[in-house]
């Protein structure tokens, strides 16, 4: 006796036959293969940092007579063997070199007072000239702790008030 095929057999035949090539629910395919490779890259460029910490000389110096001495840091993050040089210009005081610097006075009060800032506890002047007075380093692709030494030299103290200036650090690379 013939055997006839209902409709929803006929329908589940069809979709089993579709489903044959797939493993897995992705398609398999068995007529060859072709292959491209790609470039992943990434470019690194002499990069640097800097951050710097206030310096502070206290909030209760009297006289003037002895020098007062203090220091702060600096943080230096360079890519990895990039060199650098970092320079301290003279602040914000009108009439400051890197070689005299000068805080001054709030308001009307035009006094000021000198202090230096140095690359070593005692030592020569921290400026701004590449290869002349600036502090050079080679990056380590991590942060490098410059220490910068601040002193106010005993002198004539002006009237009382809060004196101030601000210095800019610059990394050169």
């Amino acid at each position: 006796m013939p055997r006839t095929v209902t409709p929803r057999l006929a329908a589940a035949a069809t979709l089993i036959a579709m489903l044959a090539p797939m493993v897995g629910g992705a398609a398999v395919y068995s007529n060859g293969s072709n292959t491209s490779n790609f470039d992943v890259t990434l470019k690194i460029v002499a990069d640097c940092t800097i951050a710097a910490t206030p310096l502070d000389f206290g909030q209760s110096q009297g006289v003037l007579a002895t020098t007062v001495s203090v220091n702060t840091s600096l943080q230096v993050t360079c890519t990895n063997t990039t060199p650098y040089n970092v320079g301290l210009n003279a602040g914000s005081v009108a009439g400051s070199t890197t070689a005299a610097r000068l805080l001054g006075g709030t308001g009307a009060n035009t006094s000021t007072v000198a202090f230096n800032l140095a690359m070593t506890a005692g030592g020569g002047n921290w400026g701004n000239t590449q290869g002349t007075d600036t502090k050079s380093g080679t990056g380590t692709g991590a942060a490098q702790t410059l220490t910068v030494y601040g002193a106010i030299p005993a002198q004539s103290t002006p009237q009382p008030d809060t004196y101030k200036s601000t210095v800019t650090a610059t990394v050169y690379f």
